[in-house]
């Protein structure tokens, strides 16, 4: 996290277009057929590093195998699509890439390049893969082991720290064997039973790692019986106000607990039994069915509330206080990264306190893609006939203000 992305000149492009045999290198005609799924194989292959090079990886679309130039027309379109593998979410934890159109060797070329991830391993559709030498294939137990390793010695998220108070007991087995792992990996991968439960636990992130079986923090969030004994703030508090002050009756509440999931799943389950739904049945020919506020909107709001507050030096629980006007979802930890107060929420802008917690909601289905929450909430908003969404962001906090359609 924070590296500078190397950006390699010219003749260092073209140099390594020549290197056939390099593990950092891989060459594409172009991007159609079954080159987007290569291609995804070739950064996840990137990201994890086996080989430990501490470079960057390299994909060239618009080269044939042999280095030379393909002609292939270098689009927006093309360059687009290329951008989108870092953020449609197949590829967990999210991959640092850069695209650019480059001039090479006398024609156009795209050019992928790939960081070496800090938080290994990195896998593409449920797959883990590597690549040594021309060779790229998935993981056998042994490299997924050493890329599980080379994690230790990274200057890591929060969301990997180490609970050194926390046992293994403390996380459910149960829970990972039947509901996440499946969710997380391919079958014919969690077929292969040369895994120990540690070392899965490890590959996953849940522990620091085999021959120190110390639950993360994201391991008690995904998988904690009790995560609250050791994460006090991470929690959803919602609060049914009638009136339209916080001094008004307090009609109903409720504190979610649990892992991650669990919280989400009752706090949605609050947040819908109170989303009253109206039906116009004077206006239209057919029935005219409207949320008071859209479902969509509420859920991505509170996601990105979970998501991107922080879980560090703070017991504050994302707090959701619906008043008879708006609801206002209020998130502990102000903007992150490349996000700021000033430019929060606006389209393209986005950055990850937390990127492990944000695979583990991809993960469960909680988040189709990445970056484009807060944009679909606004969609959602203007299609109910809701006012905008209102944001108001400093260094502790980020509030999200939805409003009552008029």
């Amino acid at each position: 996290m924070g590296k500078k992305m190397k950006r390699f000149s010219d003749n260092e492009l073209e140099s390594l277009l020549d290197e056939l045999e390099s593990d950092l290198t891989e060459r594409k005609q172009s991007f159609k057929g079954d080159t987007p799924k290569k291609a995804r194989q070739a950064v996840c292959a990137f990201a994890n590093d086996l080989p430990n090079h501490n470079q960057p990886g390299v994909l060239f679309i618009g080269a044939n195998d042999d280095g030379s130039p393909s002609q292939v027309p270098i689009t927006d379109e093309l360059l687009c699509n290329l951008a989108d593998m870092k953020a449609d979410g197949n590829i967990l934890p999210l991959p640092m890439l850069f695209v650019e159109k480059r001039n090479l060797k006398g024609a156009e070329m795209a050019v992928v390049t790939v960081q070496p991830s800090d938080m290994p391993p990195v896998k593409y559709n449920g797959r883990i893969w590597i690549r040594t030498g021309p060779r790229r294939a998935t993981a056998n137990a042994q490299e997924e082991r050493i890329l599980t390793e080379k994690r230790r010695y990274k200057n890591l998220p929060f969301d990997l720290y180490p609970i050194p108070i926390a046992k293994l007991l403390d996380m459910s087995r149960l829970f990972f064997e039947s509901e996440y792992l499946p969710a997380a990996f391919a079958a014919d991968v969690l077929e292969e039973n040369d895994r120990s439960y540690e070392e899965r636990l490890a590959s996953c992130k849940m522990i620091v790692s085999p021959s120190e079986p110390i639950p993360t923090v994201l391991g008690l969030l995904t998988l904690g019986k009790t995560a609250q004994d050791f994460l006090p703030g991470a929690c959803i508090q919602f609060l049914r106000i009638n009136g339209t002050e916080l001094s008004d009756p307090v009609v109903d509440e409720e504190k979610s607990g649990g892992t991650l999931v669990d919280m989400l799943r009752k706090a949605e389950e609050k947040l819908s039994a109170h989303n009253r739904l109206a039906i116009d049945i004077v206006s239209a020919s057919t029935d005219i069915k409207a949320f008071t506020y859209p479902p969509a909107a509420i859920q991505q709001i509170l996601y990105n509330a979970v998501l991107h507050r922080t879980y560090e030096g703070s017991n504050a629980p994302v707090r959701v206080y619906w008043f008879n006007d708006r609801i206002e979802i209020n998130s502990p930890g102000g903007p992150y990264g490349n996000v700021t107060p000033d430019n929060f929420g606006q389209p393209g802008i986005t950055d990850y306190r937390n990127p492990n917690i944000a695979d583990v909601l991809k993960t469960y289905g909680f988040i189709q893609a990445f970056g484009r929450g807060i944009a679909t909430a606004q969609k959602e908003m203007e299609k109910n006939g809701n006012p905008k969404i209102e944001f108001v962001a400093n260094q502790s906090t980020v509030l999200c203000t939805l409003r009552k359609t008029a």
